[in-house]
């Protein structure tokens, strides 16, 4: 029986990349020289059904242009693209732990398998239907230079925004949207319009007005849907009156900021 060149498995799959089958297949592949590949060691398993060519271990970003590679429409997103793209204020000892992927609401089987650090956490979609244009950025990695899906600082405030839960989370906020002077209001106003979270929404604007960036005094809210009523996101908190959401007692104040509502 004749099998496909090794050769050509290493023109096909560069170091690195992760693969199923039926990337493999679309290849060119067959099921049976898949399966002799494996064999002999020319393809070593990465989970269930998933493959790569032997080699130095896989760092994260092999992972995430992996999935990209396969179809997953994934972006590194929320803290740990705030973090990476240097915005970090508490970076663990070992540096981030976790890596939240949104775009997907689960991982596939063979990366929940794979021994990996940071670990991955799929953050699925609920904040938003479509991303506005330029919502996400690109870095480039490793030797091929390839080019790894982030969300914009803009964009990561409002994925981290949607999951506010407590009042640490509440503090991690401030301490980044302090630290985003230059954001871009153009961007700021299209998340705005397309976000589904009302808590986001109205979340962002307390921060904005607390902190007063040059970029505050151009967002545009008239035709944006704030709900209606109001929200409780911490339990004992203070109701603010313009936003009609409560927040932390220790970080409540009388704002000077325009009644958006």
């Amino acid at each position: 029986m004749q099998y496909e060149n090794p050769k050509n498995l290493q023109l096909s799959l560069p170091d690195g990349l992760v693969v199923d089958r039926s990337w493999l297949q679309r290849g060119g592949f067959t099921r049976s020289s898949i399966d002799y590949f494996v064999r002999s060691g020319k393809l070593v398993s990465v989970g269930r059904g998933a493959y790569r060519r032997p080699g130095p271990p896989l760092k994260w970003q092999h992972f995430v242009y992996s999935l990209q590679e396969q179809g997953y429409p994934v972006h590194v997103g929320g803290r740990a693209a705030l973090d990476l793209q240097g915005f970090a204020h508490y970076l663990p000892l070992n540096g981030i732990q976790t890596l939240e992927l949104y775009g997907i609401s689960k991982l596939p089987q063979w990366l929940s398998e794979a021994q990996t650090t940071p670990c991955f956490k799929a953050c699925g979609t609920l904040a938003f239907d479509h991303l506005p244009a330029h919502a996400l950025t690109t870095q480039p990695f490793g030797h091929w230079d390839w080019l790894l899906h982030f969300a914009t600082p803009e964009l990561a405030l409002f994925e981290l925004l949607a999951q506010v839960r407590d009042e640490a989370d509440f503090s991690l906020l401030d301490k980044y949207v302090e630290s985003c002077p230059t954001l871009r209001p153009d961007l700021l106003n299209a998340l705005l319009k397309t976000c589904n979270s009302i808590k986001a929404k109205r979340l962002f604007l307390w921060f904005a007005a607390r902190h007063q960036h040059p970029w505050y005094t151009s967002l545009i809210a008239d035709e944006v849907n704030f709900g209606s009523g109001k929200r409780m996101i911490i339990a004992g908190g203070v109701l603010d009156k313009t936003y009609h959401i409560t927040v932390p007692r220790r970080m409540f104040k009388d704002q000077d900021a325009p009644d958006f509502f």
